[in-house]
């Protein structure tokens, strides 16, 4: 474990990202659609975001869920939105893209990175996926990726410890590894057990709109959905206290 340990926060919105860099994040990556695990945000979102904020903002590049292997079109879309999101002055894309066996897609990969620059390049969950984790860590080496998000192939962190561990030590210094999934209730086992200078992190809480309220019964997504009067967003004050407890234990 390192002896400062840099923390990302994992925001949905403007207002997230605020409550994050209030709570004491080092880093936030912004998405939309938390539900799905995170889809593109929109270029007003990236402008207002960097707008508002002084700490590093990462961009999720992500047309849709339900797998990463994309027709021409989305990837048209990918291109486009990455472009924005320089534009925008993001500090950096988070994407991930796969064939359809589960592979690195290494030409999309490359057209996505040449479009970002110098500025940073993160391959996300995806890699949790792949069917040779070893050889997707050489691959994303090779292509100049800058980091790779990752709970070690698992649902949970702590089911993919072990897998972590083992590739934090492989890569060495030749790509950042960034654990996913650390929460309040893990926090002191991941950091215990695993080598890292960085973690991922959610604190969210639930908040109301009660503006739905008043014809119960109506939804606006499919059967699986979340409550129509609630919402999930950053708390300020889960980031500051999960800040301080990681901060703490490092001392």
């Amino acid at each position: 474990m390192s002896d400062d340990v840099l923390i990302e926060v994992y925001c949905g919105s403007i207002d997230d990202a605020e409550a994050a860099e209030k709570g004491g994040a080092d880093r936030i990556e912004l998405n939309s659609a938390l539900f799905l695990g995170g889809l593109t945000p929109s270029a007003g979102a990236l402008k207002e975001v960097k707008n508002r904020v002084d700490i590093p903002v990462m961009a999720m590049i992500r047309p849709r869920a339900g797998g990463f292997c994309y027709t021409d079109n989305e990837f048209r879309v990918m291109k486009k939105d990455t472009a924005e999101a320089i534009k925008q002055g993001v500090d950096g894309i988070v994407c991930g893209i796969l064939n359809e066996d589960g592979t690195i897609d290494t030409e999309r990969c490359r057209e996505i990175i040449e479009i970002v620059g110098d500025r940073e390049v993160v391959f996300h969950r995806a890699f949790d996926v792949v069917p040779d984790p070893w050889r997707a860590v050489d691959k994303l080496i090779e292509l100049g990726f800058d980091r790779i998000l990752t709970k070690g192939q698992g649902n949970r962190i702590e089911a993919g410890m072990e897998l972590l561990q083992e590739i934090i030590e492989y890569v060495e210094e030749e790509i950042e590894i960034l654990p996913g999934g650390i929460k309040p209730f893990n926090y002191d086992y991941v950091l215990n057990n695993l080598d890292c200078d960085q973690v991922h992190i959610s604190a969210m809480e639930t908040k109301r709109d009660l503006s739905t309220q008043r014809v119960p019964g109506v939804y606006f997504g499919s059967s699986l959905r979340p409550a129509e009067d609630e919402f999930q967003t950053v708390s300020k004050n889960g980031v500051e206290s999960l800040s301080h407890k990681i901060k703490k234990q490092n001392r």
